[in-house]
């Protein structure tokens, strides 16, 4: 998986463009503000399961990136399982960068 997506990660933290935290997370879902959430490939079944499923009926599209050390060392803050990003150019970029790194 190509780690460009990764620097966009840290660049989108320090422009206050991401939620962290399960709780704030599911709340920025519902309210329609998170453009795309990134989860660990290493998030437990339940955790996984409510994020997927707020999700999906949503439609709010998500992908399973590297684990939890690589994103929480890319963003600098430590057991961060999973991110939502907030501003839709930031999710664009991220999502043609993950979509790039999957096909290629």
């Amino acid at each position: 998986m190509s780690k460009d997506y990764l620097n966009l990660l840290g660049l989108a933290l320090r422009a206050g463009k991401l939620t962290l935290g399960e709780e704030a997370i599911i709340r920025d879902i519902q309210k329609r503000k998170a453009k795309l959430v990134l989860l660990a490939s290493d998030t437990g079944t339940q955790t996984r399961k409510k994020i997927t499923d707020k999700c999906t009926y949503y439609q709010i599209p998500f992908f399973v990136v590297d684990d939890r050390e690589t994103i929480s060392q890319a963003i600098g803050k430590s057991g961060r399982v999973a991110i939502a990003i907030l501003d839709s150019g930031f999710a664009a970029k991220m999502t043609s960068l993950l979509d790039e790194s999957i096909r290629g």
